[in-house]
């Protein structure tokens, strides 16, 4: 047998280099396709056909078809990223607000108006409105009738 045998003292270390570097350029080969292809599906601007022959193109001739859609419409690309991101942000600080707001006590209005309805119901006498109207207004907290008052047993 002939074979020869290769240890890794036998591979220098500017092939280790070169094999590095081709694997990292093909990596990054791929995520620029991968993202060429998503920002062709993304631009609403394009119909249906523009969209499947850009996609063909790349995807038939990939090298020349990523460097011709870089050129022609690289700048849009960026800017619909950008577009993307404000909007993927503006959602997120929107439902931060929201789950913000939902956690709060609620505001002496919101306590009137609940007292108001309740006293307009029969749940509470007008008494017992009085007392936690003023709690609510002296800031002594949320008044709930349930709490402070005990209604009467036969209604």
């Amino acid at each position: 047998m002939s074979a020869q045998t290769y240890l890794a003292y036998d591979y220098p270390v500017l092939g280790v280099f070169w094999s590095m570097l081709v694997f990292f350029l093909w990596i990054m080969w791929f995520v620029l396709l991968f993202r060429v292809i998503v920002d062709v599906f993304r631009d609403d601007g394009m119909n249906g056909w523009a969209k499947a022959a850009w996609t063909l193109f790349v995807i038939v001739v990939p090298f020349l078809g990523v460097l011709v859609y870089l050129i022609a419409r690289g700048k849009g690309m960026g800017e619909r990223e950008v577009a993307q991101a404000r909007a993927q942000q503006e959602a997120f600080d929107s439902y931060v607000r929201q789950t913000a707001q939902g956690t709060a006590a609620p505001s002496s209005a919101d306590e009137l108006a609940k007292l108001s309805a309740m006293r307009s119901r029969g749940e509470i006498t007008d008494d017992e409105f009085r007392r936690a109207k003023e709690l609510v207004l002296s800031g002594a907290g949320s008044a709930r009738p349930s709490d402070t008052f005990h209604a009467p047993s036969g209604r």
